[in-house]
């Protein structure tokens, strides 16, 4: 530590190039951050269901592999379930297969197991006395400027109807007003239409599911529940996977791709590409100092200690930009979250990312300090004082 300031001097001897080779390790390790945040995210996912409310029961076999409408009668009578009700994705767009809606086909009382969904009696009635009705987020209604009574043209991007086309009509029954903030976008862009019309309407049905969702009594006996689910269809044509929410995401997420593979590939092309900037840093550095790191020889410097000054200067030119990138990745992370109204839930930085962080500062500090350290550490003095 006697040498940080040499170090330190060395390290700021051309400020400007040092400051944008800082910026670039900062935006580095800021995205190795946000992208790690991801990853964990997803490998926690599912590791546990106690203390959520509610459960989404899928196929374990694909996301895309259809559920007996049976199977509801069987899960309300598992201990701890409160209310079953179930959905299917119904893929609708609006006008041009572009403008995607978050369109369900769901139970009669689906609403019961989201409070969050804010609708009036009204609606509700209007909703339930129409075959063709639908319920829509006041966010959605606000972007097409859709109201009560309209009638409005879908498409499904999946599901055509029995006469063979995808254009299918709605009318708009009530609004959905939702109560939580944290989910208001999601629940805003919502569009809901009966699942009972949907399933005679459409040919490839056939009475099936695409998942079912239970409310649980107790928040504590998540997990016990969620196994007593999946032991009614164990060993069958169609066994489960029980998980929350969030874990079913996920689920689904990782069947459409290998988000680890995706993230690991975004850093490796990040860091190798940091390499490279990095390490033409240092070689400009250390040649431009040869003269004095023979003056540092010169007084009664070993070979070693030059070698480790500037193993040093690069270690800490890294670990100066790795600790501002993972440091501003902590207070975004969250504003993400927020952000994004409920739709993402990213994992905070916590201490197994700060230790892969800080172990990746070290190993690419010492890495492309190493070749300048060794033509520092062989340098021949008479050669370097006469700048050959």
């Amino acid at each position: 530590m006697k040498y940080l300031h040499l170090i330190w001097a060395s390290l700021f001897r051309r400020k400007t190039r040092t400051v944008l080779t800082l910026v670039s390790i900062v935006a580095a390790f800021l995205l190795f951050g946000l992208l790690d945040a991801v990853r964990t995210s997803f490998d926690q996912a599912g590791q546990s269901a106690n203390g959520a409310q509610r459960l989404q029961t899928g196929s374990r076999l694909s996301f895309i592999q259809l559920l007996p409408q049976s199977l509801e009668a069987r899960m309300q009578q598992v201990p701890g379930a409160k209310i079953v009700t179930y959905a299917n994705w119904f893929g609708g767009a609006y006008k041009d297969p572009h403008n995607q809606v978050f369109s369900f086909a769901v139970a009669p009382n689906y609403l019961d197991v989201y409070p969050e969904m804010e609708v009036s009696d009204a609606d509700r009635k209007a909703f339930a006395g129409a075959r063709t009705g639908v319920l829509i987020g006041e966010g959605l209604a606000a972007r097409y400027h859709w109201k009560v009574g309209d009638r409005i043209p879908m498409q499904s991007t999946i599901f055509p109807d029995k006469s063979g086309s995808k254009n299918w009509v709605f009318d708009v029954s009530g609004i959905i007003h939702s109560t939580d903030k944290k989910a208001a976008g999601f629940f805003d862009q919502l569009l809901l239409l009966h699942w009972a019309y949907f399933d005679d309407t459409t040919p490839y049905n056939r009475g099936g599911v695409g998942w079912y969702v239970t409310k649980v009594g107790d928040v504590n006996q998540a997990d016990r529940v969620a196994k007593a689910i999946d032991a009614l269809s164990a060993n069958s044509d169609h066994e489960t996977r029980t998980q929350t929410e969030q874990a079913a995401t996920a689920s689904w997420m990782k069947q459409l791709a290998d988000i680890g593979l995706i993230v690991t590939s975004i850093m490796g092309a990040v860091f190798f590409t940091l390499m490279l900037l990095a390490g033409n840093t240092m070689m400009q550095a250390v040649r431009e100092r040869t003269g004095e790191l023979a003056v540092l020889k010169t007084i009664g410097f070993s070979g070693n200690s030059v070698l480790a000054m500037v193993l040093a200067e690069s270690v800490l030119l890294l670990v100066l930009g790795g600790v501002i990138g993972i440091g501003l990745a902590e207070p975004i992370i969250p504003l993400i979250s927020h952000g994004s109204k409920g739709m993402l839930s990213l994992a905070p930085v916590g201490a197994g990312s700060w230790g892969l962080g800080i172990a990746l500062m070290l190993a690419i500090g010492l890495l492309v300090g190493a070749v300048p350290a060794w033509s520092a550490m062989r340098l021949n003095i008479v050669d370097a004082l006469a700048r050959r």
